[in-house]
């Protein structure tokens, strides 16, 4: 994959590493996830989440908007109407991350029953 050997594919150059880091962080993959039908308002990410404070969202969207994953739109207006949507590259990830879950709806109680017995 890409001239890496199997062994090396998490050193810092390699492509699988940069994809974990993008997805890695705590809310990244559920806010992707809140944008896979339609452009949300921040307001409405907060409450489709759940769980998530307005300063962790707004540090989230900027970390996916600067790896083109989300693109802000600003309609204007008073009161502001801001709305964040997936790029192309994000709409990309869907996939993964489906994939993603339907391993957690699978092996989630194998792994609570491992943290419990650990």
């Amino acid at each position: 994959m890409y001239g890496v050997e199997p062994g090396d594919i998490f050193l810092a150059d390699c492509p699988a590493r940069l994809a974990v880091e993008v997805i890695a962080d705590k809310w990244a993959v559920v806010v992707l996830w809140g944008l896979n039908d339609h452009a949300r308002r921040h307001s409405e990410l907060i409450d489709l989440i759940g769980g998530i404070s307005k300063k962790v969202l707004t540090q989230t969207l900027r970390r996916l908007q600067t790896n083109g994953l989300v693109t802000r739109t600003d309609h204007g207006g008073v009161p502001p109407r801001v709305e964040y949507e997936l790029t192309a590259l994000g709409r990309t990830l869907m996939g993964p991350i489906r994939m993603l879950t339907e391993w957690a709806e699978q092996n989630g109680d194998a792994v609570l029953a491992a943290q419990e017995a650990g």
